[in-house]
């Protein structure tokens, strides 16, 4: 087994270790407007160059982890990668042979702003799966449902303004709104999704304290982080709490179409499609190579969108689209998320049976969709600072400090089951037992200054797996 140095630290995507000199430049860099030459710093000689928007831009705990994670002696049960190899490789090959043949001129050019309308309509036919009837004229097609989330937050959020967020949320929609520097209020959710009172409350509160709330954002389906989707009893309530509120949902749902029994929940968006503005991706039922997204809003919105997205990147690729187009068309794509299913539930199955044998101590969801779990440590463990003892021992997780952006979650981490397959799992988890048993004699000697996330998921035993 090749050992980690544990003295180094997982920073942009690489093992570093830092010296004093680097501590001290880093230092310098966090505050580069308070007494920073004209010059800069050793550490970046632009510094004080820089907007100061630029300070609220932070590293992903998931992408500094993407380096290490990736060595092929690291069993990573981190990042959410669809595992895309029981994709049709040989036939999506000769298709975009043909593609670039027969409509070369069309697919390596410029496209719309909008979007290519044959694709958008294509998107129209995913989308009626979980129930939405959606127009064409209000789709824009985006680089990933990232650059969706980046855009609407352009367009909506002004410094300081409020954005309603679960607790735990997406750590990519975090980091969006930190950089346009909104103000998040995290919004219990528990086993059966976010809680409808608690979301009433907290608008209440915000608004009482002279809080300007610009949207609620949500990942509806089975949720990342923590794996449960939002209950058909409860789409309806949270709709309507907003909706008397007056204020917009932002609905992020790249999970929808992945439950393993074929569940599929009504979108918040059939509930009120003046108020919602949808988001989609292929990233999980395709190829996120292909970065392709999008987003159904109100025309008005709609219209703001795309003039945001022209200033950005022009137009999405057209290649990118027509390959999707094609795709749908041609292949059984619903019978292929049936494959994706049955896969994602057997590595679910090997997760649970693994923390019921290896980690009985700590509770976990078990999701009936999507890709994660989210655990809840022993008493005392900071899953933050465990994590480069865990690199050393080869295993990698997310820090459930990354899923809040008020330092919660320490006592937490997201495992993912989509990526490794069933046999990696099981060795991850029982590596990640190891260091979790010695983490807890650490807490026994020194204790522990874990900021707490209360907890809704089950201890085992857990229900029988199929």
């Amino acid at each position: 087994m090749q050992n980690i140095d544990p003295r180094s630290i997982i920073h942009a995507g690489s093992i570093r270790t830092f010296s004093t000199e680097h501590t001290q430049d880093a230092a310098a860099a966090a505050s580069p407007r308070q007494g920073a030459s004209s010059h800069g710093t050793r550490f970046d000689p632009w510094m004080s160059a820089y907007a100061q928007r630029a300070d609220n831009l932070r590293e992903s705990e998931i992408r500094a982890l993407f380096a290490v994670a990736s060595r092929p002696e690291v069993v990573s049960l981190a990042g959410g990668m669809p595992n895309i190899k029981d994709l049709p490789l040989r036939e999506l090959a000769e298709g975009a042979r043909k593609l670039i043949e027969q409509d070369g001129a069309q697919a390596l050019q410029y496209g719309g702003g909008q979007g290519w309308e044959p694709f958008r309509e294509s998107c129209c036919m995913v989308m009626a799966e979980e129930h939405i009837k959606a127009d064409p004229a209000d789709v824009v097609i985006t680089t990933g449902s990232q650059q969706a989330l980046d855009l609407v937050t352009q367009i909506f959020i002004n410094p300081g303004d409020v954005i309603l967020a679960e607790s735990p949320s997406y750590v990519g929609a975090l980091s969006v709104f930190t950089a346009y520097q909104a103000k998040v209020h995290h919004v219990p959710l528990d086993e059966h999704g976010l809680v409808p009172d608690a979301l009433d409350d907290h608008i209440r509160h915000v608004r009482a304290q002279g809080g300007n709330i610009k949207f609620l954002y949500t990942c509806s389906g089975y949720h990342n982080p923590a794996g449960v989707p939002i209950s058909l009893e409860r789409r309806p309530q949270i709709v309507e709490i907003c909706k008397r509120h007056h204020i917009l949902i932002l609905e992020d749902n790249p999970y929808g179409l992945l439950g393993f029994k074929g569940d599929i929940y009504p979108a918040l968006y059939t509930f009120n499609p003046e108020g919602v503005i949808y988001l989609g991706t292929f990233s999980k039922i395709f190829a996120p190579g292909l970065r392709v997204g999008y987003a159904v809003a109100p025309p008005a919105i709609k219209a703001k969108l795309v003039l945001a997205a022209e200033a950005a990147i022009l137009s999405p690729s057209m290649l990118a689209q027509m390959a999707i187009h094609h795709y749908l068309r041609d292949y059984d794509w619903k019978a292929q998320i049936e494959v994706y299913r049955a896969m994602y539930q057997e590595r679910r199955d090997a997760m649970i049976e693994a923390l019921q044998e290896y980690l009985p101590d700590c509770s976990y969801t078990v999701p009936e969709g999507g890709f994660y779990t989210w655990v809840g440590l022993p008493e005392g463990i900071d899953a933050k600072a465990m994590l480069p003892r865990a690199v050393t021992e080869l295993v990698a997780y997310t820090s459930g400090t990354a899923f809040f952006s008020d330092g919660q979650g320490g006592d937490h981490m997201r495992l993912s089951f989509c990526y490794p397959p069933p046999e990696d799992i099981r060795e991850g988890i029982r590596r990640l037992a190891r260091v979790v048993d010695r983490e807890r004699e650490l807490v026994s000697m020194f204790g522990s200054r874990v900021i707490h996330q209360p907890d809704f998921s089950s201890n085992a035993p857990q229900p029988n797996l199929p």
